[in-house]
């Protein structure tokens, strides 16, 4: 069975994940690139006699790299060198993506183009010419529509057709001056063979001139490096790069009129929602009301789930506690299955807000979220393109902070990394969810959405600070390109979702299950004392602590939870479970309202702290790495637990000033 190596490659925003997950389905692997913490997606396909690879490339608007992901896409093209490489172009905005495709054509790769979202295109009034756009390129466009599976099969015959063709250079003129100057180096470059067989010269002739630091360091070990750095001595890269970013976009203005008919200057519905959710007094409001309307209809439909979960974990644990008498059936009742049980009934509300999180992403309002934010966000020392990883902090700080390589200023980078763990991430959502609903009532919805906001407001203010006394300077203006509107499909939105959820659940589970036998191994000795009592190891511990927190209005169980939750936060739900619920047959719910150490006031200052204290051990590991300082990760871990001390502090003794209980 013949093999073929295909890359996914083109803009953000473009679909190039929906047509990949077309492409192989389910039968996909999510790894590292080698040496870079870039999120690496590839899947096998057997079709028509071979087994194709697809490795979807991170999104980058071209190939002059910057960030790491716009790195790792360049350098896999060039030094992979793959068999095929599909452009996913979004066919409603054909100009700003096609500057993409010269750039691959002068690698000499063999390219196909898959004319994505053509559906909406058409709807808007555009009329693509596909036979003279591919003739224009020299490669084949195929229309496809990755949301309702359309031109897959198509997109899979051509690639495997092209696989067989000889490569094809296409140039772009940059005219007589800066082509004389790249045959010069196309010259001078040509002495070294070695160079000649990895990298097209004519390509890397015009990366110098642009003065690509990536291309100067491929030279530099080149025995015509030497030759090459005195010729671009004298030679103002900037301005060359300014005049061949020039021809490459007259280029494309001069065929486009002749493939593409736009309705010029007609208004899209796309638009007039844009008027008003991206309006500069309207935005934020607009946008704190979607996301208060997602918490409400999350904890309203996961109820019900919540109570049959709940109701089955605790009948399990009393089945377990009656027939297996003793320690082992105390460490399987109460330790395994019981920290399991007050962990897992908060799945139902996690699943439900991330297909929540994915409906936003795939309509497009997200973008305009991060859009509506930079006008704020800028003034507080950060770009809007930090707001990105910032929601996607709401599913999970690690991957958050990995995604802040798509920031090219290394201070907005390092800015962004350390405020991104005040947003609430999915292992906090349990225990705002548990401790809400057994204080807040009808309105636990409105107190998470309200602790969200304040994860969001404390990052914000940190940046502030971050700028103004650690990273001086002005934050890097943010451009970016809004897609346009989609509908989102059940099945896409539910599949995120899903995967997200399962993601969860395997990475939390094995860590809920060892920290709730080490919760029960120190709530049930030394051996005698009364399980989870002050006499217990865990109780010593609790009690030692007791004092730092007592001005919180934590008492000692309450520290205990917290200590835990260090490891990861899911084990606060775990630890609470044993250490509060001592009736099997009352809800965990029920056991904190009937404990006097529990108030509302407690439990609100509890999550508070819960929310903006030290990360889970994994998030400070991805600090580390990403930040490439142990110094950095250890700021994160004492500014954070002092901001939660002080936040915590405010609530509990500004509630008791104003006689709340």
């Amino acid at each position: 069975m013949e093999k073929i190596t295909v890359a996914l490659a083109g803009n953000p925003n473009v679909g190039k994940t929906s047509v990949f997950n077309r492409l192989v389905g389910s039968r996909q692997r999510v790894g590292n690139w080698p040496g870079v913490t870039v999120e690496k997606l590839s899947g096998k396909k057997k079709y028509e006699g071979y087994e194709i690879e697809f490795v979807d490339l991170p999104g980058t608007y071209g190939l002059a790299a910057y960030s790491k992901d716009e790195i790792v896409a360049r350098d896999y093209l060039i030094n992979e060198k793959p068999d095929v490489v599909v452009h996913v172009i979004d066919a409603t905005n054909l100009k700003r993506n096609l500057y993409l495709t010269t750039q691959i054509l002068e690698l000499g790769s063999k390219v196909v183009i898959a004319l994505n979202m053509s559906d909406m295109a058409e709807t808007r009034g555009d009329k693509i010419d596909v036979s003279r756009l591919s003739e224009f390129l020299g490669v084949p466009v195929v229309k496809t529509v990755a949301s309702e599976d359309k031109g897959t099969q198509k997109l899979l015959e051509t690639i495997t057709e092209v696989s067989k063709t000889k490569q094809h250079i296409h140039e772009i003129s940059y005219g007589s001056r800066i082509e004389r100057k790249i045959l010069s180096l196309e010259k001078v470059l040509g002495e070294d063979a070695e160079l000649s067989k990895k990298i097209p010269l004519r390509w890397l002739s015009a990366r110098l001139l642009e003065g690509d630091k990536n291309a100067i360091e491929n030279v530099a070990s080149s025995p015509a490096w030497p030759e090459v750095k005195k010729f671009l001595k004298g030679i103002d890269s900037e301005k060359y790069e300014a005049q061949m970013v020039d021809k490459r976009y007259s280029a494309i203005s001069l065929f486009l009129p002749q493939v593409c008919t736009i309705c010029a200057g007609k208004t899209t519905v796309s638009d007039m929602i844009d008027r008003v959710v991206t309006n500069k007094y309207l935005g934020i409001p607009i946008f704190l009301i979607i996301i208060w309307a997602a918490f409400e209809l999350t904890f309203t439909l996961s109820t019900p789930f919540m109570e049959i979960v709940g109701t089955f974990f605790s009948d399990l644990s009393v089945f377990v506690l009656d027939a297996i008498p003793g320690l082992f059936g105390s460490l399987l009742g109460n330790g395994i299955i019981g920290g399991l049980g007050f962990v897992l009934v908060f799945v139902p509300p996690i699943f439900i807000m991330f297909l929540m999180l994915s409906v936003l992403e795939d309509s497009g309002y997200l973008s305009r979220a991060a859009f509506v934010m930079d006008r704020l966000m800028y003034k507080l020392g950060l770009q809007g393109k930090s707001f990105v990883p910032m929601l996607m902090g709401i599913g999970c700080n690690v991957p958050a902070i990995m995604a802040t390589r798509t920031i090219d200023d290394e201070k907005d980078r390092f800015i962004t990394i350390l405020v991104t763990p005040f947003i609430s991430c999915g292992a906090r959502l349990p225990v705002f969810i548990l401790l809400a609903g057994a204080f807040f009532g009808h309105e636990a919805g409105t107190v998470i959405f309200s602790l969200y906001v304040l994860g969001i407001v404390v990052a914000i203010l940190s940046a502030l600070l971050l700028r103004k006394f650690v990273f001086k300077g002005e934050a890097a203006p943010f451009i970016m390109e809004l897609p346009i509107y989609r509908r989102p499909t059940f099945k896409t939105s539910f599949l995120h979702a899903w995967n997200l959820g399962f993601t969860y659940i395997k990475k939390a589970g094995p860590i809920i299950v060892i920290g709730a036998i080490i919760i029960w191994f120190l709530a049930s000795f030394p051996e005698g004392v009364t399980y989870g009592g002050a006499d217990s190891y865990v109780g010593v511990i609790g009690q030692t602590l007791e004092p730092i927190f007592a001005p919180l209005g934590f008492d000692w169980k309450m520290v205990v939870a917290l200590i835990f939750g260090f490891v990861a936060k899911e084990l606060v739900i775990s630890a609470l479970g044993v250490l509060y619920s001592n009736d099997e047959t009352k809800g965990l719910s029920l056991s904190l309202q009937e404990d006097a150490a529990f108030t509302p006031l407690s439990s609100l200052s509890l999550m508070v702290f819960t929310l903006l204290y030290v990360p889970c051990i994994a998030t400070l590991s991805v600090i580390k790495k990403e930040t490439g300082s142990w110094k950095w990760m250890a700021f994160s871990a004492t500014y954070s637990i002092g901001i939660a001390w002080i936040a915590a502090f405010l609530i509990y003794q500004g509630g008791l000033i104003l006689g709340f209980s």
